[in-house]
């Protein structure tokens, strides 16, 4: 697995400080990220791949600063939003897929079978030609999942993927997540979905609050915001 390294990484927003002097080692392959709605836990997820920067210290990904080496770790870390409308920009579906290819140096050969696995793989075959903005929530979500998976990068990091889904497809995208090969470090308020986790770290008010396996805790976390 690769090595995420947060060394007293600090940040704010304005006169909000956000995060307090983190520091973590994660190597597992399953990793969920806990904690209430301002917590820190989203910044914290983000730096991991240097969509934001610390204001102090440092974030690594097997060695390489993702602050300062930031096109070379997000070639390695790919990320999914909560609301896949935000990734989504092309017009259909398997142009979509295609599109995060580009400048990837692969031949349109290379690129046509890759969309086509993921379209496989995702159940999104038959909505190859289909308008993006009209798959559903769930199908939508498993796009930007897709788009993010055909470049093959080592690690997924997902902000709350199932957060605007139905019961139905939040299942779908959950069943997506653990079927991956890669490391996957995942932020959520579905506690369910960590049940098969290797580790889960609880953020509140930019600490580390907890950080242990899913039966620990998930009930930390509960006796935290109780």
């Amino acid at each position: 697995m690769n090595e995420i390294v947060f060394s007293s990484v600090s940040h704010h927003f304005g006169e909000r400080k956000v995060l307090r002097g983190i520091d973590l080692r994660i190597t597992e392959r399953r990793v969920g990220i806990i904690g209430a709605n301002g917590s820190g836990k989203s910044t914290l997820a983000r730096m991991i791949n240097g969509l934001l920067t610390p204001a102090s210290g440092t974030v690594t990904v097997d060695g390489v600063d993702a602050a300062r080496k930031g096109a070379q770790v997000r070639r390695k870390v790919g990320f999914v939003f909560t609301d896949p409308d935000t990734q989504i920009v092309m017009p259909t579906v398997a142009e979509d897929l295609a599109f995060s290819l580009r400048r990837t140096g692969l031949s349109k050969q290379e690129i046509a079978a890759r969309v086509e696995e993921m379209l496989a793989r995702f159940g999104l075959h038959e909505h190859g030609d289909h308008p993006s903005h009209l798959l559903s929530g769930g199908q939508k979500q498993l796009l930007a999942i897709g788009a993010v998976l055909i470049r093959r990068p080592e690690v997924i990091i997902a902000d709350e993927p199932t957060t605007l889904l139905d019961l139905r497809n939040a299942r779908v995208v959950a069943d997506a997540l653990d079927a991956m090969d890669q490391q996957v470090i995942v932020v959520t308020h579905q506690l369910a979905l960590l049940d098969s986790f290797e580790r889960v770290i609880v953020i509140d008010d930019g600490l580390v609050a907890f950080d242990g396996t899913p039966s620990a805790a998930v009930p930390a976390y509960r006796e935290l915001v109780e």
